[in-house]
């Protein structure tokens, strides 16, 4: 098995009990319903849901303001350039 696998849920916020260091510095991508998306903040496979960055908005304590979507969500390892 040459694919490593990836968590059901992963954040980027190093507040959220889903975030992981090491494997986001290895590079994750997210396709959500076959779209690539570079905003991503969190998803969730089993529940089928991202929540996206919506622009450069921020809330009171500094953290991206996010949409969460419903859809198909396929984590990936990025490949090493």
């Amino acid at each position: 098995m040459s694919e490593e696998t990836l968590p059901d849920r992963l954040s980027v916020n190093p507040k959220s009990p889903f975030y992981n260091a090491a494997l986001l510095e290895r590079g994750v991508g997210v396709r959500f319903n076959g779209a690539e998306k570079n905003n991503v903040e969190e998803y969730c496979v089993s529940e089928g849901w991202v929540r996206l960055a919506v622009g450069k908005t921020v809330d009171r304590h500094g953290n991206a303001m996010t949409i969460k979507y419903s859809g198909v969500v396929e984590p990936y390892l990025k490949a090493a350039e």
